[in-house]
């Protein structure tokens, strides 16, 4: 997982925000760990602000026209690998995402928000073994019976059709080392002692003494649309778009892109989740409709399939060894 810098302090308060953003792009574009890169290795899903390219410097805040996410002050990028099923014949297709429960209006549910993923703000690195990921409790999957479902957490894919999907849930470390905004490896300015299903991170140690608002994602996978070609030995058929069918190699990314002092604001403020400001109703936060969110865009500079079958997973010519 890769950290990019909060340059900003949480308050004593208790806040937290919980908001969804819509897709603005899926193509292989990596501008943290292959700067400059057309394409990078494997195939990205990215939502927040239309500044997303393969080389991002400066202040992100100042440099997006509009913004996926429901409050317009948030330019920031998240993104995280792509989700495909594998058929037996051998054939792959993106999964599609969904929108989560409760982003719209005041609480209310938004189905019609594009795909993308739900971003909270609340005041690990990727591996390729069973090993690595149980020791990484920030980075599970839980099988969905409903679009509610909470608590039961896996480190690998799910090895049953899900009746509603699989959720994909990604927590970032929130302690920092007080000194350097980024590190070579965009990892180590930062410390994990994140526990797991939202609860509240250990005590941050003295090598990483700044505690920042923890950063989480959730991301909806649609595999119900296949549910009825699953494999007949009963084998799980998905896969990462970087040939990892086991799951435990999971990871994520976040360019900070917020404007002046808002995400500072609001962790000053008192306020949760959608009391906070939610489409179409303003809070400490400005907020967007949902119309605007799916409006935004950004023009893709990898020309490649990502909606049809394909006959194998772009840029992944040799696959990635995940191994129990």
């Amino acid at each position: 997982m890769k950290w990019y810098p909060l340059l900003f302090r949480a308050g004593l308060s208790q806040a937290g925000l919980r908001f969804g953003c819509s897709t603005v792009s899926i193509q292989r574009l990596d501008p943290l760990v292959e700067p400059g890169s057309i394409p990078s290795a494997h195939v990205h899903q990215i939502v927040g602000g239309n500044a997303f390219n393969a080389t991002m410097e400066g202040d992100i805040g100042e440099q997006g026209s509009c913004t996926t996410c429901a409050y317009t002050e948030d330019f920031s990028n998240y993104w995280t690998a792509v989700m495909y099923f594998r058929h037996e014949n051998g054939s792959y297709k993106r999964v599609p995402q969904y929108a989560n429960a409760q982003l719209g209006t005041e609480g209310r549910d938004a189905p019609d928000i594009k795909g993308g993923m739900t971003i909270y703000y609340t005041q690990n690195p990727t591996t390729t073994t069973l090993d690595g990921a149980m020791a990484n409790p920030g980075l599970r999957y839980t099988c969905l019976e409903t679009i509610l479902t909470r608590g039961s957490e896996t480190p690998d894919l799910p090895n049953k059709p899900c009746p509603t999907g699989i959720m994909a849930i990604h927590h970032f470390p929130s302690c920092w080392d007080g000194k350097n905004l980024d590190s070579p490896d965009h990892q180590s300015h930062m410390y994990n002692t994140v526990k797991g299903a939202f609860r509240e991170a250990g005590p941050c140690p003295s090598s990483h003494p700044v505690r920042m608002p923890q950063l989480a994602y959730e991301t909806m996978w649609n595999t119900t649309v296949f549910n009825d070609m699953w494999p007949k030995d009963g084998s799980q058929p998905f896969v990462w778009s970087y040939s990892d069918s086991k799951g435990y190699g999971t990871h994520a990314d976040y360019v900070f892109g917020w404007k002046g002092d808002s995400l500072q604001r609001s962790m000053n403020d008192s306020c949760m989740f959608h009391e906070c400001g939610s489409p179409g109703a303003q809070g400490v936060l400005r907020t967007q409709a949902v119309a605007d969110m799916n409006k935004c865009a950004v023009k893709n500079t990898v020309t490649e399939d990502t909606e049809g079958w394909i006959s194998e997973l772009p840029g992944q010519k040799t696959p990635m060894r995940f191994t129990a």
